[in-house]
């Protein structure tokens, strides 16, 4: 029996159809690894839309998923929500009609089929899931962050720190005052 990979698409059968024959594949319930530190926490839902066109296929896929993270301010664990939309064109790597090799000299960056006229969409899902991550999260657009002194979250609740209440690591430092005069040099 032949293991299907998740995220992986047939379309020998498009690829022998006229430009401008389409077809549609339901993305649900995909979790896939992710590079770096990432996680996911919701798994991969969407359509993968494939157009056929005169070179190869044009892939266009809304999709929505969550990744694990960690508040940028206050360091609370959250789930970020990911509206991803992949929108590329995938030549083949194996002429359909001759079974040979197609050079990719000409184009060494576009996005290929494998050798069975297969698409990948997991190298690109995971590319755009990296894209997607914000480079600092917040828990809330009012996110108060951590108190200065102890370190806990700011927010309701949190105790007011009187003035006496400082490191005595620090406390050498509150004898510290700046001349009002300009250094000379």
């Amino acid at each position: 029996m032949t293991r299907v990979e998740p995220l992986t698409y047939p379309l020998a059968g498009l690829l022998g159809q006229p430009p401008g024959t389409r077809q549609s594949f339901a993305i649900a319930g995909v979790t896939i690894p992710l590079d770096d530190d990432l996680r996911l926490t919701s798994p991969i839902e969407g359509v993968l839309n494939v157009t056929r066109t005169n070179r190869g296929v044009l892939i266009g896929a809304p999709l929505r998923t969550a990744i694990a993270g960690t508040c940028s301010r206050c360091l609370v664990d959250l789930e970020i929500p990911l509206e991803l939309t992949i929108a590329e064109e995938a030549l083949p790597s194996i002429d359909i009609a001759t079974g040979q090799a197609i050079d990719r000299t000409a184009e060494p960056d576009a996005v290929r089929l494998t050798g069975h006229h297969e698409l990948q969409l997991e190298p690109l899902v995971r590319e755009a899931i990296s894209l997607a991550e914000p480079i600092a999260p917040r828990c809330g657009p009012d996110c108060p962050g951590l108190c200065v002194v102890c370190g806990e979250r700011l927010g309701p609740g949190h105790r007011v720190h009187p003035d006496d209440d400082v490191d005595p690591r620090l406390a050498a430092l509150r004898g510290f005052r700046v001349d009002d005069e300009p250094e000379n040099g």
